[in-house]
């Protein structure tokens, strides 16, 4: 019996040495991974805004590198001021303005511009062209009559566009080689080549190409007449 109790009592305490030993192992073997675990560079998740950020910047980038010459050298946009133009175009419509086609031919007559203000280049007008260069126009009362080659003795202008002139004028002009007579279709509200003189070839900008601002009244090359 007394045997029989001892070995009980062995067994018993080598089951408790085992169990702590099996204890002590596996926290060993945990502080050991953890300690691996500190070791090892940490994984960070993907800077989602800083990418964000830079593509943003390559996209701004690409797109001033694609606009900038196109509205340099090619298209810009213009807003009307005032009722000079009336009823062709009212005050506040935004078009863009053709600056290429002038590059490769010669402004025509009917033609709508923008153009800069002689008397302060830093202003942007637009008008209709009525005379080109090397001609003589003659504005007698509300008659405007051209002289050139074609008709030595004057041609009589039809300008269905201007919707009013109650302003008689008197004007006689021969325009230079590089030399444009330019006016407004509302001829009563415009401030034009009657006013402040001829307009030179070099401040020319360009011509209405399209109008897109009212939606309702959007179209290609506003204003363009053949009636002239």
């Amino acid at each position: 019996m007394h045997c029989t109790a001892c070995a009980a009592e062995k067994r018993n305490a080598f089951f408790r040495r085992t169990l702590v030993l099996a204890i002590n192992a596996r926290y060993t073997a945990r502080i050991l991974l953890l300690s691996i675990m500190d070791t090892q560079p940490i994984e960070t998740p993907p800077q989602k805004k800083e990418n964000f950020v830079v593509e943003l910047v390559k996209f701004a980038v690409i797109a001033m590198i694609i606009v900038f010459p196109i509205r340099l050298f090619i298209a810009q946009p213009f807003i009307v001021s005032g009722a000079s133009m009336e009823p062709t175009f009212q005050n506040g419509q935004y078009l863009i303005v053709d600056e290429i086609t002038y590059r490769l031919d010669n402004p025509q007559r009917g033609d709508v511009i923008i153009f800069r203000y002689p008397r302060d280049p830093s202003k942007f007008f637009i008008k209709r062209i009525i005379a080109l260069p090397g001609e003589t126009l003659k504005i007698d009362g509300r008659t405007i009559t051209i002289v050139n080659a074609a008709h030595p003795d004057g041609m009589v202008l039809n300008e269905p566009y201007v919707a009013k002139m109650d302003k008689d004028a008197f004007v006689n002009e021969t325009l230079g080689n590089d030399e444009y007579f330019v006016m407004g279709d509302n001829r009563d509200a415009s401030s034009d080549s009657r006013v402040w003189g001829v307009l030179k070839r070099d401040l020319i900008v360009g011509r209405a190409f399209l109008r897109l601002l009212p939606i309702l009244d959007a179209g290609v090359f506003p204003g363009h007449t053949t009636a002239l």
